[in-house]
């Protein structure tokens, strides 16, 4: 059975006379820094000279370099990004650490496959928000939390676990619920997710788009009905509040039956799929992924850049963009407002309209190196 803390298992006491650094105002970074110091803790920024710098500042802390910042820290959040971070460690963070000292992982990455080890004179502790980083400060604000993997990797002082749980508490966590694992689990569970189960589901959304708009529905009309109405959404928020099978008692008696009786028809994909996702899973676990990727983080950022540009020109991109506009849906639209009355969906897409999201990648001569983003499959990855 897995162990699971709450806000009474943990005390903001125990940092009470502690200095804590947050490396890194990205995404994760501001958030966690905001609502530790709305928490009552002392908190410290560190951050390189850029707009994430500046925005601290404007939010009233006053940041320093991260060595600066590591220094003057008995507890360090360290919040880069994983390709950075071994490097930002060991020039700016390793030389500072002192035997007591807590440093603090929002992603098992670097520890299970052996790219940041630590010395044994300090506490190393995770705490993995289950949320982006724009939720870990909104859930916050509301009250309402979220949950994160917790876990122990390292314990010189014996207090580690307590400082660990009062982090999560600081952060707003503890209020919906940490559930305590190792960095190697996190780790694994959190990149198979976006390795496996997320390309997976963009591939199911992207063939149901493909065949539907093929059949001569209006692709808006497609988009709308998969996931642009924010149906599917709430659906899923439905399966986290009363179960995967419960919560088809949500749906028309006609949804039900033909989603029963025609399940069936793709059980012939059960054995393909859990082969290449266990393929997938062991090439996490055996630290071939990290590997590979440490390796090639060049050439793995030019293809990213190459799939960005190549995303500005899929058919999809360009049908959920006139979607968005004619139901006047996110900033863009509501800038439109009523120049948007009347709008004809698609008028500057036809339904046939070009290559699909394979024929893109062999243009660019990436394929086979990596998959273009999905638009469903984007959804499941987390931001840190």
């Amino acid at each position: 059975m897995a162990t699971i803390y709450h806000d009474e298992d943990a005390s903001l006491s125990t940092l009470a006379e502690a200095t804590i650094a947050v490396v890194g105002y990205g995404n994760q970074g501001r958030s966690q820094a905001l609502n530790l110091r709305d928490s009552g803790l002392r908190v410290i920024v560190g951050n390189i000279p850029d707009a994430s710098f500046e925005q601290a500042r404007r939010d009233g802390f006053a940041p320093v370099s991260i060595a600066e910042a590591c220094r003057a820290a008995d507890v360090i959040l360290l919040l880069t990004p994983d390709e950075v971070m071994p490097e930002v460690y060991a020039e700016q963070v390793a030389p500072h650490l002192e035997a007591g000292d807590v440093l603090v992982f929002a992603h098992g990455y670097n520890i299970a496959f052996g790219l940041i080890v630590p010395p044994p004179t300090i506490d190393v502790v995770l705490v993995a928000p289950r949320m982006i980083g724009i939720g870990v400060r909104d859930t916050y604000v509301t009250g309402t939390g979220f949950p994160s993997v917790v876990g122990v990797h390292q314990d010189a002082s014996g207090e580690a676990r307590a400082r660990m749980l009062a982090i999560a508490r600081g952060i707003g966590s503890t209020r919906a619920g940490c559930i305590e694992m190792s960095m190697l689990e996190e780790a694994t569970l959190d990149l198979f997710t976006e390795q496996a189960f997320g390309p997976a589901f963009g591939r199911v959304m992207m063939t149901a788009i493909d065949t539907l708009v093929e059949a001569g529905f209006p692709p808006e009309a497609v988009l709308l009905e998969l996931y642009l109405s924010g149906e599917l959404a709430y659906s899923f928020q439905k399966i986290r509040e009363v179960g995967l099978v419960k919560q088809m008692d949500y749906h028309s008696h006609t949804s039900q039956y033909g989603s029963l009786t025609r399940s069936a028809r793709f059980s012939d994909l059960d054995g393909t799929l859990r082969a290449r996702m266990q393929e997938v899973l062991e090439e996490i676990r055996s630290g071939q992924f990290a590997q590979e990727w440490s390796g090639a983080q060049a050439s793995g950022r030019e293809m990213l850049e190459r799939v960005r540009a190549i995303r500005e020109q899929l058919p999809v991109t360009h049908w959920e963009d006139s979607a968005r506009e004619a139901f006047r849906m996110g900033a863009q639209a509501h800038e439109a407002g009523a120049a948007t009355a009347g709008h004809t969906a698609g008028g500057a897409v036809g339904h046939g309209a070009g290559t699909d999201a394979r024929e893109a990648t062999r243009a660019a001569g990436v394929a086979g190196s990596a998959p273009v983003p999905e638009p469903a499959g984007g959804a499941t990855t987390r931001s840190r």
